[in-house]
């Protein structure tokens, strides 16, 4: 009797064990699965996150939708077309009275001079500028004629006070 009382503690431990080793090898499948979903929306949520926060975000070249608007116009060549648009607002530096785009007349016989623009889509540019001592920055919206030629408009321009003297 006392044989067959071990015998018995002996496989209902043994069954014990096995769905115990059964119940933790299905969670830690689980777990995995779950960590390894989880590291992807990571990834894909960083990814995301550098893409918005690189500055490359809000550019002509990554707006696909402005890239169309082109191509529907006859203008495959991108690339050219943004360095015809930085080109003509550098033109426009070379007025005696600084860059008429920037919307302000030279302070303190300083004209000011547009620096850096960042063509956002197919019809608006922001640019900063100064004239070595203020600062300001500018929105422009562009328009590409049907001959080729560019005109631009000033939309808004902001000159930070604290940087005039």
């Amino acid at each position: 009797m006392k044989k067959n009382l071990f015998l018995y503690l002996f496989v209902f431990a043994f069954i014990i064990c096995i769905f115990t080793y059964m119940f933790y090898n299905g969670q830690q499948k689980h777990d995995q699965q779950r960590i390894e979903t989880l590291q992807g929306q990571l990834k894909a949520a960083r990814d995301s996150v550098k893409s918005n926060t690189a500055g490359d975000g809000f550019t002509l070249k990554d707006n696909d939708n402005a890239i169309d608007y082109f191509v529907d116009k006859g203008i495959t060549d991108i690339d050219a077309l943004i360095l015809k648009i930085k080109d003509g607002i550098a033109d426009k530096n070379t007025n005696p009275q600084g860059n008429p785009l920037t919307g302000y007349e030279p302070v303190n016989g300083q004209k000011f001079l547009i620096n850096r623009v960042q063509i956002i889509n197919n019809r608006w540019i922001i640019a900063d500028f100064s004239n070595g001592t203020a600062w300001g920055d500018v929105l422009i919206r562009y328009f590409v004629e049907d001959n080729g030629t560019i005109t631009y408009e000033t939309i808004q321009s902001v000159l930070y006070g604290g940087t005039v003297k």
